[in-house]
């Protein structure tokens, strides 16, 4: 007899197709039968040892947060109830160019504190691996939620070239070459950059093609946080469509967002280019987060030159009065390429985290309250909480439009990712809220998306394009990665008061058809593996 029956489920199998009635059976992680209510109809309905009344609930696959920064989060905190109880099952990590794998002694401490402020230094994680296939190895130890990976080119240009800002040699580029096309073999799906980010952000078009052009001789894709998302927003996503169409390769935008004031009400230009792409036979993609604002580290915003060198190379040039106030002039006057080429608004950047304990004042304010409690000038704080907190400082960013996001999550190519920071006393709320917020306000309050829309643009869609042959989708033979939820009472918890309460309306998650939510309460299962890159 079989493990489970979940009967009497509204079924939205994620293909976008109508809802439907039915009685799903579960047996060894994948869905054996489905059996609709019109065919069962005088015929004895399945049975199993374990009968689950889901009246009132639809099922659907398990979501996949396309952007995730939980690399070592998954490591640290068997519980993960953040994305768990959101309904994610499955996260893709290795974002924004700059992760763990692969690297050596020297790269592992450059990166560790390069990226603090996303996932913590990781002295509370045994880093004890140095490549993608050894990353994911240990993933395989058992984890909350199912985890893919992303090879980050900033991490390979660090290993490769190091920390400056030039040109690639031949023999670096061939390096970079190797270390991709061996972090495919070993089970990446692709390679993100963070083109905002040193040292990612010094490699040339040229560069980036070539290694793009390693990523779709296996059959991965490109997920490029590109170069701007302010000024020059819109040809910064015309270059890299333009970039993977050379090289003959899959693309999939980070966080397409459009902001800053620059970009109020221009999500259609974005959105035309795409299409004109598509229409010509691209393979594009694109995920969001469905809130305005942004988040990332202070260190984030500075300019390209004050980065060459590393974590120490910025720490030093702060320290140097002369410097610091060029550091100052190009984010407040210029407009700096780490802040997309915007000046930058101090009453727009509040700080939502801290590593050092001594600066927890400062958080859930923004620079300037900071300032103006402190008396002095906002440039003042921001260079104190950079040299004290060791760039470890996290940042939302009040820079967003509404219209962008809705025009934005309606396009064909999008998925749904969170972009969640789990660190620092007061995170987004994303990364405890993206999904219900997607069912509960675009969904049912919103009327942005239909539900079975919704429901597709965050399962199989995005199945699709990490090439998962069997996930994605209510469908016999497929995984039982599946969430059950309340279409009426979905909802998110999190604010940006309290970010870190759990959502409503999700009493049921499975992972490879276990129980990892079970009447709303986490429980001990830890069925979650690395998935890897489907061969070509």
């Amino acid at each position: 007899m079989e493990e489970l029956v979940i009967r009497d489920a509204d079924v939205v199998d994620g293909s976008g197709a109508d809802s439907y009635r039915a009685d799903v059976v579960v047996d060894g992680g994948r869905i054996v039968s489905i059996v609709k209510e019109a065919a069962a109809a005088g015929c004895q309905r399945p049975r199993a040892r374990r009968e689950l009344d889901a009246e009132g609930l639809v099922l659907s696959p398990g979501f996949i947060d396309m952007h995730a920064h939980s690399d070592l989060a998954l490591l640290r905190d068997p519980d993960h109830s953040a994305k768990l109880a959101q309904g994610v099952t499955l996260e893709v990590v290795g974002q924004d160019g700059l992760s763990y794998a692969p690297v050596d002694d020297r790269t592992l401490a450059e990166v560790r504190r390069a990226i603090t402020g996303w996932n913590g230094y990781g002295d509370d994680v045994d880093l004890d691996w140095r490549t993608v296939g050894e990353y994911l190895d240990r993933l395989d130890r058992g984890i909350a939620v199912n985890a893919a990976y992303l090879i980050p080119q900033g991490t390979v240009r660090a290993l490769a070239v190091g920390w400056e800002d030039r040109p690639a040699t031949g023999a670096e580029l061939d390096r970079m070459r190797r270390l991709v096309a061996e972090g495919l073999e070993q089970g990446a799906v692709g390679l993100s950059s963070g083109l905002t980010y040193t040292p990612g952000m010094y490699a040339d078009d040229a560069e980036l093609t070539e290694l793009c052009r390693v990523v779709a001789a296996y059959g991965g894709y490109y997920c490029p946080h590109h170069r701007s998302y302010g000024a020059g927003a819109l040809e910064a996503y015309a270059e890299m469509v333009e970039l993977t169409r050379k090289a003959g390769c899959p693309l999939h935008l980070a966080h397409a967002t459009m902001n800053f004031g620059v970009n109020e009400g221009r999500a259609p230009e974005l959105l035309a280019l795409l299409d004109r792409a598509l229409d010509a036979g691209a393979d594009i993609t694109l995920d969001s987060y469905p809130y305005t604002p942004g988040c990332t580290t202070l260190a984030a915003l500075l300019p390209s030159w004050a980065g060459e060198g590393g974590p120490e190379g910025i720490l030093t040039r702060l320290a140097d009065p002369a410097t610091a106030e060029r550091v100052r002039h190009d984010l407040e006057v210029t407009g700096s390429d780490g802040c997309h080429g915007v000046p930058v608004e101090w009453d727009t950047i509040e700080i939502s985290g801290v590593t050092a304990p001594a600066l927890a004042d400062h958080v859930g304010r923004t620079v300037r309250e900071s300032a103006d409690a402190r008396g002095e000038d906002p440039w003042t704080t921001a260079r104190r909480l950079l040299v004290e907190d060791r760039l470890g400082t996290t940042i939302l960013q009040h820079v967003g439009h509404e219209g962008n996001v809705r025009a934005i999550m309606r396009h064909r190519a999008h998925t749904g990712g969170s972009d969640g920071i789990l660190r620092g006393a007061k995170p987004h709320p994303r990364a405890y809220g993206t999904f219900p917020r997607y069912l509960g306000h675009y969904v049912r309050e919103a009327g942005v998306l239909t539900l079975e829309e919704c429901v597709a643009h965050l399962t199989a869609r995005p199945a699709a394009r990490l090439r998962l042959p069997d996930r994605g989708l209510v469908r016999e033979g497929y995984r039982a990665d599946l969430v059950l939820f309340d279409p009426d009472t979905v909802a998110s918890g999190a604010t940006f008061a309290e970010p870190r309460v759990l959502p409503a309306g999700i009493p049921y998650v499975l992972v490879d058809g276990r129980f990892a939510i079970e009447d709303g309460r986490r429980t001990d299962v830890l069925a979650g593996r690395a998935v890897r890159r489907t061969p070509v």
